[in-house]
This record gives structure tokens, sequence and C-alpha cells, in this order.
């Protein structure tokens, strides 16, 4: 018999969110701290699992991934501290991963790296005129 998992991913200061859906929440874990998940999750470090649940029926794990991702923020966090108050790292005490590695993303490295990539595309420079 197959387990899906649904799980809930943070990042170090635990400021963002991300709910996914996997049939081995280890690797995918793993995926994600190793930054291999291109997309949300690697450009926010989401890296830290807080929460997951787990099923025997995939078509389940999707609708309760979906249900998930359409809660308002604070319903999840309520969820969150019922079965893990600390909002320890599930990857590290659970699942016996090491640490989640900070890869070292801050936002404002985000805004000037697109910044620039816009600056670029539009043809204007940096400098002033």
């Amino acid at each position: 018999m197959k387990i899906y998992y649904v799980y809930i991913l943070t990042n170090k200061s635990k400021t963002t969110l991300y709910v996914g859906v996997t049939n081995s929440l280890v690797r995918r874990v793993t995926q994600h701290r190793r930054g291999e998940i291109e997309g949300f999750t690697s450009r926010y470090n989401l890296n830290s699992l807080v929460y997951y649940e787990s099923f025997d029926d995939v078509e389940v794990a999707i609708a309760r991934e979906k249900q998930l991702k359409g809660w308002r923020r604070a319903k999840k966090e309520g969820m969150i501290s019922k079965k893990n108050p600390n909002w320890d790292d599930l990857g590290e005490s659970v699942l016996g991963l090491g640490p989640a590695a900070d890869r070292g993303w801050h936002p404002q490295e985000r805004f000037r790296r697109d910044a620039s990539a816009l600056r670029r595309s539009s043809g204007t420079s940096s400098g002033s005129a």
C-alpha cells in the first residue's frame, strides 16, 4: 500500500508557508533542503518541515492539499501549533535528516536581482542621467 503525505514547510524566520503533497516525504523534504525544486520553495528558502499528514489514497491527499492551500495563514498556524507547538523542524526530529541549511537567501537580494533584470529588459541603466 502506498502512503501519500501533505506537508507544510517554512523558512528559518517562519515568515512564509508552503503546502505540498508527495508519496515520499523523506525524498521531497531532502530535495527542498538541497534547493533542487526550483520555484517558490527555493526562492524563499523553505526547507523546514513543520507539519505533515499521511493518507493511503492519493485523491484524498490532493484534496487535503487543496483545502489547506485555501486556508488563511492564521488557520494554518493554529493547525501547525496544535501538533508542533514550537514549530520544530520535523525533518530533523521525525525524519532523521540533518539540520536544514540556510542557503543565504535574503529578500533584499531578490529585490535587487529583480530590479536589475527589469532595468536590463527595459533598456534603462541604473545610473542617473
